[in-house]
């Protein structure tokens, strides 16, 4: 279900999206690469948690050549939202789905010889020419066609009607944390390059660094790159505290809040949420929030996570209920109803730093944040 602004504007659970941070990371991408080197954000999984059709409309603003979503159904939903600049499906495809690519002028990916057959059939049955990005696996094992077997697929694949090949690129599977293997990588995908260029086929773009990628391998700019979560804060290394890019530092898109909405003594001994899994050995004061697992925020945060009220950082009592939280401020703590509470982000000068909490949980920021929920509205700074 999808809420309209009316059914939430008031809910006290809120992700706030600062567009002047999204804007700050986009700018570092773009100080870290070649002025002829174009930028493709990623935008999939509702761009990350922040809302699709908002960071997609500021992105292609500030020059985004392209947009790359996973999914036929992501790149539709902006076209009906009005963006019209290429927007890019890199994930694997349905063969029933390509019709509606071509229909709505996305570009496809192909990732074996039968893809990109079935799509010159369709193209060639609606009279389209379909823009495609061939997909090369040069580590990753998930989707594409292994670099020792390119050459045919590229060759074949040139040569079929109605199929302009736009885009040759690969993915990176451990640019974050293996050198070794990366500089592996990018040999094989030079290889492919040569491969293609040795046959005489064009393709406008050759992409395959990601956000480590950029960082960290320029060597892997080529003249795409593919920013995901750098765009929206982090650097997919981990906390990196002091870290700077060309002289900029990266700056967290979403900061995650609610409001105090219950205050209560209880006793010792009482137990709290279900299972009674957090029982104080004194009195103290419980607050409640209107926010848990179903909005997103993680039930593995049970007894582990933190959260600030009032300046203090006070943990999270019992288990995270679908829609409430429990936290313990303390016998001698102060909070009222309607008090922010900071989940993760910065507010007042306090910070939070999502990376702290993904370590509790043993998990990363991507999935945090694309946890959220689309019931908790995202308010656009």
């Amino acid at each position: 279900m999808v809420f309209t602004h009316e059914a939430y504007k008031n809910r006290p659970t809120r992700a706030e999206v600062s567009i002047s941070n999204l804007l700050n990371n986009y700018e570092i991408v773009r100080s870290l690469i070649g002025k002829n080197v174009k930028i493709m954000p990623m935008v999939k999984a509702n761009a990350y948690g922040h809302g699709i059709v908002r960071v997609s409309k500021e992105l292609v603003a500030a020059g985004a050549a392209c947009l790359g979503v996973a999914y036929l159904e992501e790149a539709v939903f902006l076209r009906q939202n009005g963006i019209d600049s290429p927007i890019a499906a890199l994930g694997a495809i349905n063969t029933e789905q390509i019709p509606e690519f071509l229909l709505h002028n996305i570009e496809i990916t192909s990732s074996s010889l039968d893809k990109s057959r079935a799509i010159s059939k369709a193209a060639e049955r609606m009279g389209k020419t379909a823009r495609v990005h061939l997909k090369i696996d040069t580590g990753m094992e998930r989707i594409g066609v292994h670099w020792y077997n390119a050459e045919r697929f590229i060759a074949e694949t040139a040569v079929l009607p109605g199929i302009a090949v736009t885009g040759i690129f690969s993915h990176l599977a451990k640019a974050e944390s293996d050198r070794e293997f990366t500089e592996e990588q990018l040999r094989r995908f030079d290889g492919v390059v040569e491969t293609t260029a040795k046959l005489g086929v064009k393709a406008e773009h050759l992409h395959l660094a990601n956000s480590a990628g950029i960082i960290s391998f320029p060597q892997s700019h080529l003249t795409m790159v593919r920013p995901g979560i750098m765009l929206y804060g982090y650097d997919p290394r981990g906390l990196r505290p002091g870290e700077t890019y060309a002289g900029q530092v990266l700056k967290p898109v979403m900061t995650l809040k609610t409001k105090v909405s219950y205050f209560k003594v209880v006793p010792p001994g009482a137990g709290v949420s279900y299972g009674h899994t957090y029982i104080p050995k004194a009195q103290t004061r419980i607050v409640t929030l209107p926010i848990g697992y179903g909005d997103g925020y993680s039930r593995l945060l049970s007894n582990r996570g933190e959260v600030v009220i009032r300046g203090q950082r006070c943990p999270v009592a019992g288990n995270i209920c679908m829609d409430q939280t429990m936290v313990d401020i303390g016998p001698e703590g102060t909070a009222y109803n309607g008090d922010d509470v900071l989940l993760f982000g910065e507010m007042e000068g306090h910070v939070l730093p999502l990376e702290e909490l993904c370590g509790k949980i043993g998990t990363i920021t991507y999935e945090v944040l694309t946890n959220i929920s689309s019931r908790v509205p995202r308010v656009y700074l």
